[in-house]
């Protein structure tokens, strides 16, 4: 079943920016995607680097799960899916130390932020990451930052 913008706000309660076209269906992607600061990535992608610390999941709610509000307090990036269809953990280790959690879904979860829309993570297990970029100094010197939204 295809979700517009506008259903998935109807439904959950969170907004979008009125830039946003709200009758376009929403992307349910399978592979890596990303939105803003953050990246989605299946597990099996990361699983050498990214492992559950403990095995405690959460359900989430109908509410919704806000994984990380953007640089300044800015707008929050929140997980939403139907009520028992998704789950997720901070418990996790990640050798780069870029996780912020993993969701565990049986149906298509959404991953809200009232600049960017929505996008559709298909049912699996994927990691929830912080993006980075590449950086090079005045003097040459290489480097990360993290990608501030």
């Amino acid at each position: 079943m295809t979700m517009t913008l506008s259903e998935l706000t109807a439904r959950t309660g969170l907004d979008v920016l009125d830039h946003l076209e709200r009758q376009v269906a929403v992307p349910v992607v399978d592979g890596i995607q990303a939105q803003g600061d953050l990246i989605v990535i299946p597990y099996e992608l990361v699983s050498d680097a990214v492992r559950v610390h403990y095995d405690r999941w959460d359900a989430v709610p109908a509410a919704g799960i806000e994984l990380l509000r953007s640089a300044a307090g800015g707008n929050p990036h929140t997980l939403v899916a139907d009520p028992g269809t998704c789950r997720w953990t901070t418990f996790v280790l990640d050798d780069e130390g870029l996780t912020l959690g993993m969701l565990d879904t049986s149906a298509v979860a959404y991953l809200i932020h009232p600049e960017h829309g929505a996008t559709g993570i298909a049912p699996g297990r994927h990691v929830v990451r912080r993006q980075r970029e590449r950086v090079t100094d005045r003097s040459g010197g290489r480097g990360y930052r993290m990608i501030a939204d």
